[in-house]
């Protein structure tokens, strides 16, 4: 049977792929199976990507909030933006897990001119910059223009005084995150020039995928039990992550939720970072 991809290209039904995905929600086999077996049922040749998207996350979210919360992990990655300012909190608190420090949104001076970096992060007073591609669309991949143009401004910042963490900081490395992926040119190149590439599924033992899952990096956009209002209330009040809901339950209160609703997001939050 032929599906519609997202970017208009028509492939054939991959049905272990879509078993896939759901088992990495956290569903048992047995919802698993049956989820694929309804699907498998409602499909039709031409239908898009889109739409078996919709139809597994809500048999998904029937069964459990958190299963279809972790299944649309990437599309609440997307949320994060339009702009990507959320997005790049989000990354700041990915390198805060791994032990670094990490500071957002500055504005530092390079040799020939002025550069506005993302993040810039400190571990082991070993400093490195970030900068974060953001992409609102679900196929829009991040080719080698981007490492290109991310060289030259690391070039320009790299080997001078910059006051960060102090008055004499050095920037010695760079990073490149998207929330999409890099096409193989992108790669290569930044192999190349020492650049360091973190996307959704790149590289393997490091990808934005796997951090999110071992370290519980939720985002909040995933959470089903909230609105996108709401979602968006608490990102502006600096809650990112859905570890932060369940450590300043307060803030559920303080955007107007209601205490039985804040019970249901509670129940979803703490069955998604595993705390019951």
């Amino acid at each position: 049977m032929k599906i519609v991809k997202h970017s208009g290209n028509i492939v054939d039904f991959n049905r272990e792929k879509l078993k896939s995905s759901l088992l990495k929600s956290g569903a048992n086999k047995n919802i698993v199976d049956e989820v694929l077996q309804t699907i498998e049922n409602q499909i039709y040749e031409g239908i898009s990507t889109k739409k078996i998207y919709k139809l597994a996350f809500a048999l998904l979210k029937k069964s459990s909030n958190s299963h279809a919360a972790r299944y649309n992990l990437r599309a609440a990655i997307q949320l994060l933006g339009p702009a990507g300012f959320f997005f790049e909190k989000f990354i700041a608190r990915l390198f805060v897990s791994e032990g670094y420090l990490a500071q957002t949104n500055l504005f530092l001076s390079g040799k020939c001119v002025g550069h506005e970096v993302d993040v810039v992060i400190k571990k082991n007073d070993y400093i490195e910059m970030v900068e974060c591609k953001f992409h609102s669309g679900k196929d829009a991949n991040s080719d080698v223009k981007v490492p290109l143009y991310i060289l030259s401004r690391f070039n320009d910042l790299k080997d001078r005084s910059h006051t960060i963490y102090s008055k004499k900081d050095i920037i010695s490395a760079c990073w490149i995150v998207t929330n999409n992926r890099f096409t193989s040119d992108a790669i290569a190149f930044a192999k190349c020039s020492g650049l360091q590439l973190l996307s959704w599924d790149y590289p393997e033992n490091f990808s934005l995928r796997k951090i999110i899952d071992e370290e519980q990096l939720y985002p909040i956009t995933c959470l089903t039990t909230l609105t996108i209002a709401e979602k968006d209330k608490l990102m502006v009040l600096d809650i990112i992550l859905v570890k932060e809901i369940i450590e300043n339950v307060e803030i559920l209160e303080r955007i107007g939720i209601s205490p039985n609703r804040i019970k249901n997001v509670l129940k979803e939050a703490s069955e998604l970072c595993k705390f019951i």
